[in-house]
């Protein structure tokens, strides 16, 4: 729906601007320490990298293809993610039960494309999903790579630069590259606010929180409740076509994903791995490490802000 309202560009852009914004006062009226000027570029490149061509690389999509067929063909970011993560030094080994999800869930990607991929890049469906897995590829590379460079950062802090990052610098490239004229209507409006709050606040902190504390494996699940929701609001508000093949290649692709997901265990809870938890929402994880984690590559200190 915010796609009625803005071309993509700004529409990433304006979304990561005020969810970014939003965030860092946030941070900063709750105490959080600014982090050094080096960390502060890497979670600017990370969001740029994740957030701005990832998110760049869905909406571009969407006007492609439907945004429920969209959702399911961004349920393969976990085969790059953790493939990504096993080519790193020190990143959590291919099993052969992972090996195998992403067999199975490379099935039901053939089932879904297959069928329209004779016509190359005619096709909007073959268009839409080649610019998804740049999306999704750009999405993994930077996950697994910040866990590697500024996982010490507080989450909600890190978040905030990432967005800001991101929004400020495609609202450059909107500028620089103009699409449509915006067209302002309520639903968009309301969409943009959605986005803001619930999928860039809400959602890509949490994000950030797993991936600093869980397996990347285990960290990729949420893609289970994406598509089942975009095709179910897709199909009540645009009657977006859903048919028996999406069904079973969605299906199918879950069932990669369940596989995938079935080679990382959660790490042990403990009291203060909870209270960690609690307090990064609100911006003032205390200074502990909570658990230890073998499977990390390195370790550096947390910093003030945690």
């Amino acid at each position: 729906m915010a796609l009625e309202s803005f071309p993509p560009f700004l529409l990433v852009g304006t979304r990561f601007t005020i969810s970014g914004t939003l965030l860092l006062g946030s941070a900063l009226l709750a105490g959080v320490k600014l982090p050094s000027w080096r960390d502060a570029a890497w979670a600017a490149l990370f969001g740029m990298v994740i957030l701005g061509v990832g998110n760049t690389c869905l909406t571009i999509a969407e006007t492609w293809i439907p945004s429920s067929l969209a959702a399911l063909l961004v349920t393969t970011s976990p085969f790059w993610l953790t493939g990504l993560e096993a080519l790193m030094p020190g990143g959590e080994r291919l099993g052969r039960l992972t090996l195998a999800g992403m067999l199975v869930g490379l099935a039901g990607v053939a089932l879904l494309v297959g069928p329209d991929w004779q016509a190359g890049l005619k096709a909007n469906l073959v268009k839409g999903f080649l610019v998804l897995q740049l999306g999704c590829f750009s999405w993994s590379l930077g996950s697994v790579l910040q866990r590697r460079r500024i996982a010490h950062l507080n989450a909600v802090l890190n978040g905030a630069i990432q967005q800001l990052a991101a929004g400020l610098g495609f609202l450059l490239i909107a500028a620089l590259a103009p699409g449509r004229p915006v067209a302002l209507s309520g639903r968009g409006v309301g969409a943009v606010l959605y986005l803001v709050v619930f999928g860039s606040i809400v959602g890509y902190t949490s994000y950030i929180y797993a991936l600093k504390h869980l397996p990347v494996a285990l960290v990729a699940v949420h893609n289970y409740v994406n598509p089942v929701v975009a095709a179910v609001l897709g199909w009540l508000i645009y009657r977006e076509p859903f048919g028996s093949r999406e069904m079973v290649a969605m299906a199918i692709i879950f069932l990669g994903v369940f596989l995938v997901s079935r080679t990382s265990a959660p790490r042990e809870s403990s009291p203060e791995a909870d209270a960690t938890l609690v307090l990064a929402v609100a911006g003032r994880a205390p200074a502990i490490n909570p658990v230890r984690e073998p499977w990390r590559p390195s370790r550096r200190p947390a910093s003030e802000g945690e």
